[in-house]
């Protein structure tokens, strides 16, 4: 099927922060304790090694992704990794959270645009279930930044755009419904609007299957990089890796 770009909630100047918030909370729960992006653990390590860097600078984070435990992965080999969270729409509560949790990250409060990050942020540039939220104009824009500040690149999807990943993403409101009691730190509102008015859920199942339909294939990655100016600088790897049930589609940009 062709690409979609439907709206999604999360993307919307007026939807209230709060309910962002909480979804970016589970969605960061949830990668956390399946491990999700635990077979892209070597694709990131690449492109540390790659660049020559010990720093990621996470675009798009939301309320953190699974990077708690992919941060305890990645320094059993990088013992000196720095990692810096950042977002259009900063989960400052969640940023907060997960630094408390682990001594190495830091995180900046004002907005960053993904497609024109400030100069001074250097290091590997990751976006886990993030690069789907722009439209090709807009991708386009966001590796091509990349490529003109001289900074590696690695964009990860937990979906893809097909029948099974969208079916799947039926079922996301009873993981919301069973796994927001244990997400911390724990929030009255959040309780309120996952079982008395059952907005999260809601949200969730919509943003999910619309975030399927956005997911760019292998082919429309690679036609994206191709469409970059000074792409032979680089070094692509674009491809997808088994990850239980489903799969994560991959994009690793690293200068040559």
């Amino acid at each position: 099927m062709g690409r979609i770009h439907l709206f999604e909630f999360e993307d919307q100047k007026w939807f209230p922060a709060f309910l962002r918030n909480y979804g970016t909370d589970f969605l960061q729960f949830l990668s956390n304790k399946t491990k999700l992006y635990k077979p892209i653990t070597p694709v990131i390590k690449k492109g540390l090694k790659q660049s020559g860097i010990n720093q990621i600078i996470d675009l798009g984070s939301g309320g953190g992704g699974g990077l708690i435990w992919l941060n305890a992965e990645l320094k059993k080999d990088i013992t000196d990794l720095k990692i810096v969270l950042t977002d259009f729409y900063p989960n400052i509560p969640a940023f907060e959270f997960a630094k408390k949790q682990v001594d190495n990250f830091e995180f900046i409060e004002k907005p960053i645009d993904a497609r024109a990050v400030p100069i001074e942020l250097k290091g590997l540039r990751t976006q886990f279930l993030s690069f789907h939220h722009f439209k090709p104009t807009e991708a386009k824009q966001i590796l091509q930044n990349a490529i003109n500040s001289n900074n590696s690149i690695a964009v990860f999807e937990a979906q893809e755009r097909s029948l099974p990943s969208i079916v799947a993403m039926l079922f996301s409101p009873f993981s919301v419904l069973f796994m927001t009691p244990f997400i911390r730190p724990f929030k009255f509102g959040r309780i309120f609007f996952t079982y008395l008015i059952p907005i999260v859920p809601l949200f969730v199942l919509w943003d999910g299957v619309v975030s399927s339909l956005r997911t760019y294939s292998i082919k429309e990655m690679q036609a994206l990089v191709k469409s970059l100016n000074e792409t032979e600088s680089y070094n692509w790897e674009i491809d997808k890796v088994k990850s239980g049930p489903g799969v994560i589609l991959y994009l690793l940009g690293t200068k040559k």
